[in-house]
């Protein structure tokens, strides 16, 4: 048997178009589209956490997105880092949230003012375990959210584990580059409490649906614009349904002017975005709100977009 053979290549070697073999985004491209989904994370946040802190609406900030190691990214105060998964894209998240706080929430949960105990526990106690749970859920689907319009599909982030000693959780090596986004949240008159997220600066592609995509391309998104033309000028009916009420017929055959109908109107009033069609708004409610006053005209304070 011999081993020698010739080979003789039966059609030309493929030539790869320098298209395909571009570079991916850069880290700038990908930190923009993050901050994107920071903007969008921002204007839902306040009306998922209102539910916990017993407040009409609350006010929340957040600064662009920073570039640091995670070593950077640990705090010297008693801190509680949250670790969660992204399942469809296989990455780890980090979340850390001051132990004042929680604590704060704590007290507001069992009726008290938002006072925290003086000085401050080396430990959190077992209810600001289950309120930290309750964080993290509302914080994993805003932010899952957020990332979602980024991408175009909308990533599971689920909680893994929590604990209050950052090398304990061990999420990545403390040299590993992470993009931190910090989140100010405040509460009336008392000092802001800080929500910070630390997402690897490998993951940043895949979570911001930008893995694959050539340098000088932007984030998957919608084909236009809306701030810009032809569409921003294009008038969009808004709708506030203040009332939705039922009246039996008896009552509706007696009306007479000057009589007084009890409504119900709704704290929270929704604002649908859409048409008028055969006697019944047809849309989608885009947020809600409450309504008050303005210039001896009723408007409606938004509290909440959806």
């Amino acid at each position: 048997m011999k081993g020698n053979f010739d080979f003789v290549a039966e059609r030309a070697l493929a030539r790869h178009s320098p298209a395909l073999m571009r570079p991916g985004p850069a880290e700038a491209e990908v930190l923009a589209a993050l901050g994107a989904a920071s903007a969008r994370l921002v204007r839902t946040l306040p009306g998922a956490l209102s539910r916990l802190c017993g407040v009409e609406l609350l006010k929340v900030g957040i600064a662009p997105p920073q570039d640091m190691t995670l070593a950077d990214f640990a705090s010297e105060n008693l801190c509680s880092y949250s670790l969660y998964s992204a399942s469809t894209v296989g990455e780890r998240l980090l979340s850390a949230i001051d132990a004042e706080a929680v604590l704060r929430l704590v007290d507001r949960a069992f009726g008290g003012p938002g006072d925290v105990p003086r000085p401050m526990p080396r430990e959190l106690p077992m209810s600001a375990d289950m309120m930290l749970a309750r964080i993290e859920t509302i914080l994993a689907a805003q932010l899952g959210a957020a990332l979602g319009s980024t991408t175009g599909g909308r990533p599971v982030i689920l909680p893994l584990r929590r604990e209050t000693d950052l090398a304990q959780l061990q999420p990545f090596a403390r040299d590993t580059r992470v993009a931190m986004i910090e989140i100010a949240v405040a509460d009336g008159a008392r000092a802001p409490w800080p929500i910070r997220f630390a997402l690897p600066m490998t993951a940043l592609p895949m979570l911001t649906g930008m893995a694959g995509l050539p340098a000088g391309t932007r984030a998957p998104g919608p084909a236009s614009d809306p701030a810009r033309e032809p569409f921003a000028a294009m008038p969009l009916r808004l709708t506030a349904l203040l009332v939705d009420t039922r009246v039996p017929l008896h009552v509706v055959t007696r009306l007479e002017p000057g009589q007084v109908l009890n409504l119900p109107i709704a704290r929270a009033v929704p604002l649908i975005a859409g048409r008028q069609g055969k006697g019944q708004t047809v849309g989608h409610a885009i947020g809600h709100g409450t309504i008050g006053a303005m210039d001896d005209r009723v408007a409606i304070q938004m509290t909440q977009l959806t």
